[in-house]
Order: structure tokens, then C-alpha cells, then sequence
């Protein structure tokens, strides 16, 4: 497939945990020096020195993607230390969950400020300094298969989540002559701090009852699939949205 990333500078968001984390890992693991950014500084320094203990490549910045002023300096800084920015991976989020008729309106907003608006402004941001760099770019967006599946309950989310799908198709067209590939990873349910404390409820268990294969993804399930987006083997597939899900978003279960 091609997945030696030596020589390539990568940019994520919310990689204090979770998925971004895994994916800060794996792509230090591939040989990319890696800028990992979040809200918890502290986490993110951690990991840094960590993966630098390892012998990789990487800092840690402070990045609330929700402040779009923000964005662009945070870029700026990863290329001061690490060279030109080559991927991005737009993975911060947040869940937005509340039935329809009780999510507050400043909850809705926040969910598209972070999900959205931030997704869209490090994508333009760092596709500015892939296109000035003359670099050919990887930006990969971490949806979810909320982007075409009902999730109850989490109205805002699947809304934001559709919007990132279809984004990401907008940015692959405008920048397909620029050099740069913009696709999409859905991934179905993984355990991570987001919905840790959901599983071992009553209704957890009975959403994994009706999944086909009644379990949980596991983050490395991802790997092939992010490191084909993020790397050589992306140099003709842009525009596309890929669900991994283990099945989770087939119809019927039980």
C-alpha cells in the first residue's frame, strides 16, 4: 500500500485521547513528525515527549478548533518546528447529544462551531500552506456513520457529521487540480472518552444487542484505512467518504 510517511509533517486535532491519539501514534510510527493538538495541554505535551522518547518526531500545541483565530497560528507554529505541513487530520469533536426538543440552542451551536466550522477552517487553513509549500496534501476528516445513519438522540451530532461527509466532497472538487486529496474516514462505534460512560448502562448494552456483530470496533480496525488516506496510495481517491463500522450501520440487528 505504501504507508512509509518519511519526510511528511502531520497535523491533528483533538489528539489528547481517543481516536486522536491512536492516530497521532500511528502516523509517528509511519515515520511523520507530528504536531498533536487539543484543549489539554498537559495530555497532549505527554505524548509529545513520549513519542520523542521513542525516537519520532513531535510537539504538542494548544488548539481549541471551536476559536477560528486560532487555527491558522497553531499551523504556523507545527511548521516552525517541523517543516511544512503535508496531512492533516481533522479529528477533534464533540458529541452533541440531547433529543431535538431538549438540546439548548447554545449546545446545537457548539457542536457545529467544533464539528463543522472548526473541520472547515483547518481544512482551508492548512490547505493554504500545502498549496503555497507546493506540497501534495493528505486532509483527511474523521466523520462518523452518523453522517448517514439516524443515531436517537443525537440529532445535532448526525447533522454535524452529514455536513463534514458532504464538506469534504466540496473541498476534494475545489482542490482536486491543487494537488490535494480530501476524503473522509467514518468509523462506527469505539470506545472513547466521549461515550466510555454509556456502554455499561442498560441502554449500552441493549445498542450492542443490536448490532450485527454485538460488539465494539477497536481503533487499530481503522489502520488500514487511515494510512491508505493519509498517504501515497491516496494519490487518485479524493472526494470519498469510507465507513468502517464492522457492520454496525446495516439494517435490521437483534
Amino acid at each position: 500500500m505504501g504507508t512509509d510517511l518519511a519526510g511528511q509533517t502531520a497535523f491533528v486535532t483533538g489528539a489528547s485521547g481517543g481516536l486522536g491519539e491512536h492516530f497521532a501514534r500511528l502516523l509517528a510510527a509511519s515515520g511523520a513528525a507530528v504536531a498533536l493538538t487539543a484543549r489539554r495541554i498537559e495530555r497532549i505535551e505527554a505524548l509529545a515527549a513520549e513519542l520523542n522518547a521513542a525516537g519520532h518526531r513531535a510537539i504538542g500545541l494548544q488548539l481549541d478548533v471551536a476559536d477560528p483565530l486560532a487555527i491558522g497560528p497553531a499551523l504556523d507554529a507545527a511548521q516552525a518546528k517541523l517543516g511544512p505541513i503535508s496531512i492533516l487530520v481533522n479529528n477533534a469533536g464533540v458529541g452533541g447529544d440531547g433529543m431535538a426538543l431538549d438540546v439548548s440552542v447554545e449546545d446545537w451551536s457548539n457542536t457545529f462551531d467544533v464539528n463543522v466550522r472548526g473541520t472547515f477552517v483547518a481544512a482551508r487553513e492548512a490547505a493554504k500552506r500545502m498549496m503555497e509549500a507546493g506540497v501534495e496534501g493528505r486532509i483527511l476528516n474523521i466523520a462518523s456513520i452518523a453522517s448517514h445513519t439516524v443515531l436517537p438522540g443525537l440529532s445535532a451530532y448526525c447533522a454535524s457529521k452529514a455536513a463534514v461527509a458532504m464538506l469534504t466532497k466540496g473541498l476534494a472538487r475545489e482542490w482536486a487540480r491543487r494537488g490535494i486529496a480530501v476524503n473522509a474516514l467514518c468509523p462506527g462505534y469505539i470506545e472513547t472518552d466521549i461515550n466510555a460512560a454509556w456502554w455499561p448502562t442498560e441502554g449500552g448494552a441493549r445498542q450492542l444487542k443490536g448490532f450485527p456483530r454485538r460488539r465494539l470496533m477497536q481503533a487499530s480496525d481503522l489502520d488500514a484505512a487511515f494510512l491508505m488516506l493519509v498517504g501515497p496510495a491516496a494519490s487518485a481517491i479524493t472526494g470519498s467518504v469510507i465507513t468502517i463500522d464492522d457492520g454496525q450501520s446495516l439494517p435490521g440487528g437483534g
